[in-house]
């Protein structure tokens, strides 16, 4: 088993698919993760960790539609989903560069 960091840190990155094009935030990490997870030293904690978040981003932001009618607080809450999804891959891209474990906050555990 070989260390990677490089691939560790486009996994975490390629989460922002997601932003730009509207799907592939879970679908490629999801690939990257089965196919490198015996190869590379550590991809499977790290892939674990990017589906957990990215199926939990998917759950709390359906959830959070009918909150819509609440006040608007789904709106808020959207929002910062949004930001979250954009900020802990960047962040946890950096840990991986760095040999560091993921960690995301609020993330469900799916896949353990």
């Amino acid at each position: 088993m070989r260390r990677d960091n490089q691939l560790l840190v486009v996994t975490h990155l390629c989460q922002l698919l997601t932003c730009i094009t509207g799907f592939g935030g879970l679908i490629v990490p999801l690939i990257l993760w089965a196919t490198q997870k015996d190869r590379v030293e550590g991809m499977d904690a790290h892939g674990k960790a990017i589906i957990n978040f990215q199926l939990s981003i998917i759950i709390y932001s359906i959830l959070s539609i009918p909150l819509i009618l609440l006040f608007g607080l789904g709106i808020l809450l959207l929002i910062g989903i949004g930001l979250l999804s954009i900020i802990l891959p960047i962040i946890n891209a950096i840990k991986a560069s760095n040999g560091e474990l993921p960690s995301y906050p609020l993330s469900l555990n799916f896949v353990s």
